[in-house]
């Protein structure tokens, strides 16, 4: 799934969005137009230099977008455009990423009344990483009850997930439950392997170890 846009008083401040994948765990099979869209996010997120990837995330939203009117009742290609989009947002940053993030939550939204149980729960996924990362009201739409009740959905659909445990993980760590990130981040470090998603599964294992190291240092601390 990535998107990672993150409070900081009333601005609007988007890390570079993993994500949201930013992806979740993709055994379902997806259009060669969605497969497209899924390895350029992976290309773009860990192997284009920063300064290229808010370029290269707005290209490929079009390119998202253009997959998911081209298959409406898709839900795969909705929760990949959401994803694209969050991560552009993550890019961008300020409170122009706003009108991005809400379109993404948007087609998060459409792909799961359409099918929740689409790509192994990914729109609960991406849609929880969305609520706990952007600011609240009256900036945001952010909410961590809702953060969680969506994660939560996640993990009942995909328990093992990478991305499902990666996210709840630093949710936990937002929330700074510092045990159950470190449960929740060590599993998505232990996380099967997603055939044909080794580059997204390698940046997902790295982000997830850096986090909990910064999570074992507050609990030793304690």
């Amino acid at each position: 799934m990535n998107l990672h846009p993150r409070k900081s008083g009333h601005g609007l401040m988007l890390a570079a969005l993993l994500m949201v994948g930013a992806g979740t765990a993709w055994a379902q099979a997806v259009s060669p137009e969605v497969g497209q869209v899924r390895d350029r996010w992976a290309q773009i997120s860990y192997q284009t230099p920063k300064p290229q990837r808010e370029a290269a995330f707005e290209a490929l939203a079009k390119q998202a977008e253009q997959a998911a009117q081209a298959k409406p009742r898709d839900a795969a290609a909705l929760i990949w455009e959401g994803i694209v989009l969050s991560s552009w947002a993550g890019e961008k940053g300020g409170m122009g990423a706003l009108s991005l993030v809400k379109r993404a939550r948007g087609d998060l939204e459409a792909a799961l009344k359409l099918d929740p149980d689409a790509l192994e729960g990914s729109a609960y996924t991406s849609l929880g990483a969305l609520y706990y990362q952007v600011p609240g009201w009256p900036i945001g739409f952010g909410n961590d009850d809702k953060a969680r009740e969506m994660l939560r959905k996640g993990l009942e659909i995909n328990p093992n997930g990478i991305d499902a445990n990666y996210f709840y993980g630093d949710f936990l760590r937002d929330q700074k439950d510092w045990s159950g990130a470190a449960s929740a981040l060590q599993k998505a470090i232990d996380a099967p392997a997603r055939p044909g998603r080794e580059l997204a599964d390698r940046g997902r294992r790295a982000e997830a170890a850096a986090k909990l190291k910064e999570v074992r240092a507050h609990l030793a601390s304690q």
